[in-house]
């Protein structure tokens, strides 16, 4: 049986980074729990309420942050995101890998709460190409293109507080390097503390043979 202690995975990145896709595609036979954010930006052509995001009105969001419900919270861009808490604490109870899409001031919140959480920063290759792609997107006028510019740029300081940096150049490579990484994470004796007990308490009668 697999005793395997359950873990949380922030994968974070610049809007255009890929994030979305690369979960999207993680290996679902790893046991993975992909938590859903709330927001109050209105939703992209394709996305879906309940799945992609719970799209709330700022004041419903305002009351889940009075009520505790929010495991981190920020502004981004003019929108305001947040992360059910008790989804996310379930689901490591149950030895679940969460994986948290999220900004990486909101990454830095959840740190401090779990400091075992594994951070992962997708990025671009470069950032020509990262502005190729919010354009390609169609979904931001030009000033919020823009914004999330600058804003990719505030967070390249950051990325030394995360545990590993992953290039996004071509999707399948990228959701190949999570996965992987993901699964040494959880190969770590600190994650197998059950396992390591029942193999050390059990009792093996073994039969002496001669040579």
């Amino acid at each position: 049986m697999d005793r395997t202690m359950g873990m949380l995975v922030i994968i974070s990145g610049p809007s255009g980074s890929g994030k979305g896709t690369v979960v999207k595609k993680l290996d679902p036979d790893m046991g993975y729990a992909v938590s859903t954010s709330v927001t109050t930006r209105n939703p992209r052509v394709g996305e879906v309420n309940g799945k992609d995001y719970f799209f709330i009105s700022e004041e419903e969001f305002v009351k889940m942050r009075e009520e505790h419900q929010l495991l981190e919270h920020f502004a981004y861009v003019g929108n305001y995101y947040g992360t059910p808490k008790p989804y996310v604490e379930r689901q490591i109870a149950e030895g679940k890998i969460v994986v948290l899409e999220i900004e990486v001031n909101g990454a830095l919140q959840v740190k401090e709460k779990f400091p075992d959480a594994v951070l992962v920063f997708l990025m671009p290759p470069t950032f020509t190409e990262l502005e190729r792609r919010l354009v390609n997107r169609g979904t931001e006028n030009a000033v919020t293109i823009e914004d999330r510019l600058k804003k990719s740029l505030e967070e390249i300081p950051l990325i030394d507080q995360y545990d590993y940096l992953v290039i996004n150049d071509e999707v399948a490579r990228a959701v190949a390097k999570v996965d992987a990484l993901v699964m040494a994470e959880r190969l770590k004796p600190v994650r197998n503390q059950q396992t390591i007990k029942d193999f050390a308490s059990s009792q093996v009668k073994m039969e002496h043979y001669k040579l």
